[in-house]
């Protein structure tokens, strides 16, 4: 009798053919999905974009399981057209994918809910983690360059962007004291 009743509540579902669920996203009915998103920035990538990622949209989207809505753009830097992805989460803007010669080179991230694999995340204030500037950090270039920019502890891949108030010369790298306050807004990783 039960092999009868889950045959009526199939039969429906079978006749009807993959088009009924075909708007499932059927990465999100995963169980280990369903307690919040586990991309983090490591040393490897975002998520699960790498250096071997090629800059296409549905790669990126794979890579991101199908998180984010993305939307491509292209622009210039230092003379030579880069192309780019926006990974939104919402209205959002949560990552800024990079590339040059088919694959990713720069994954920017803006968004509080992904964190270094060790536990960093946007808005952490400097002093939270460095004590000094010396050794780690240096003033940020192009569109960063108001802010500051510093090597993550033992990475290779991985930096931080820092901005906040200062009040002196703008090509300068402010005090340690200035520092302190400043809060993290991008965590960038590079190939």
């Amino acid at each position: 009798m039960k092999s009868l009743r889950l045959l009526v509540c199939a039969l429906p579902l079978a006749l009807t053919g993959c088009s009924t669920v075909s708007s499932v996203n059927w990465s999100a009915a995963n169980p280990w999905n369903w307690f919040g998103s586990s991309t983090e920035v490591t040393e490897q990538g975002v998520g699960g974009i790498t250096s071997t990622t090629a800059l296409d949209e549905q790669a990126i989207n794979d890579a991101l399981g199908g998180d984010y809505r993305l939307r491509s753009g292209m622009k210039t830097d230092n003379g030579t057209i880069v192309r780019y992805f926006e990974a939104l989460d919402g209205d959002k803007l949560a990552l800024v994918v990079n590339g040059e010669n088919g694959s990713v080179s720069r994954i920017d991230v803006l968004d509080s809910a992904i964190k270094t694999d060790s536990g960093v995340e946007i808005g952490s204030t400097f002093s939270d983690i460095y004590s000094k500037a010396y050794g780690h950090c240096q003033k940020a270039t192009g569109d960063d360059s108001a802010g500051v920019e510093c090597k993550a502890e033992g990475s290779k891949h991985i930096s931080y962007l820092f901005t906040g108030e200062w009040s002196g010369p703008q090509d300068l790298m402010p005090s340690d004291d200035a520092l302190k306050n400043w809060t993290l807004k991008k965590i960038v990783w590079r190939r």
